[in-house]
């Protein structure tokens, strides 16, 4: 029964795929042909693709009874699809996304979130996030910056370049600000302070908050649990992720500094801290309820 589930699962994600990248090649045709203002309303517009996709997956998720999530969404009507954010999220396997896509879908805007550069090589998949405006960075060593400084600003500069589409109409950014999926090798490694948790990073946060100050609302700040062991995306599309906790609170923008860089970098992460500090902590109680 789980394995005729998660066929299902994926048969339907791959029709909504596909048919999300057959209207795109009408609208980046469209595009083409339309430049300034008309331009920016288009580039608008094409997020209810966006929503559609999502729509559809959220309909998928329910109709196959994937899973069961208790979300406690704390002062819910201080957030609007009119209004930006940026969202952070704790990240330990594929399934966070299907999840934050549906739970958030129609309370706030459409996600467009960090992609790691190799993503584009999914077949419709990659395409289509990038076409839609998705942010890609790339993982960069210090030993490829030493050979090649201008590597540096790559993420930066593609940061603030999606960033610039992004002002123009109400937009969420998310970031898993881990930088990467949990996994136990990974926190005994990094020796992490947290007990749930891998360290925060905040250069893609400071990206963003840098690139959207003047539009930026609020921070949507996202936990998600999985009380019976974290899923693969394979184990959740065949409904074996039988619970699931998704904690939203809203939090302020953090107060930084304009003129002092490095006073900046700072304050923004004992921002992030703090932040992860009280996620570890309310992990450890939904872990335990």
């Amino acid at each position: 029964m789980h394995f005729i589930k998660g066929v299902l699962a994926c048969f339907a994600l791959l029709i909504a795929t596909v048919s999300v990248c057959i209207v795109l090649a009408w609208w980046v045709l469209r595009l083409n042909f339309t430049q300034g203002e008309a331009r920016s309303k288009l580039k608008q517009r094409m997020d209810n693709i966006i929503i559609w996709w999502t729509s559809a997956n959220r309909r998928m998720i329910s109709a196959l009874g994937l899973t069961h999530a208790h979300v406690q969404w704390h002062d819910r009507d201080e957030v609007s699809p009119d209004e930006w954010y940026l969202v952070i999220c704790n990240h330990q396997t594929w399934a966070d996304i299907l999840l934050l896509q549906t739970f958030l879908l129609d309370e706030i805007p459409p996600l467009k979130f960090f992609t790691k550069s190799q993503l584009i090589w999914i077949p419709f998949v990659g395409i289509a996030m990038y076409v839609l405006g998705f942010p890609y960075v790339k993982r960069v060593s210090r030993e490829q910056i030493r050979a090649n400084p201008t590597l540096r600003h790559v993420d930066r500069d593609n940061v603030f370049k999606a960033c610039e589409g992004f002002n123009n109409h109400p937009t969420c950014v998310l970031n898993f600000v881990e930088g990467t999926r949990f996994t136990a090798e990974k926190h005994q490694r990094q020796n992490s302070e947290y007990l749930h948790l891998l360290r925060p990073k905040p250069g893609g946060v400071d990206y963003v908050l840098q690139g959207m100050s003047e539009r930026l609302s609020k921070v949507v700040d996202v936990t998600l649990v999985y009380p019976n062991g974290v899923p693969t995306f394979w184990e959740f599309l065949q409904g074996k992720c039988h619970d699931v906790h998704i904690d939203i609170r809203q939090l302020a923008l953090p107060e930084l500094p304009s003129t002092d860089d490095a006073q900046r970098k700072a304050v923004l992460a004992q921002w992030m801290r703090n932040v992860w500090q009280e996620k570890d902590r309310l992990i450890g109680e939904l872990r335990s309820a």
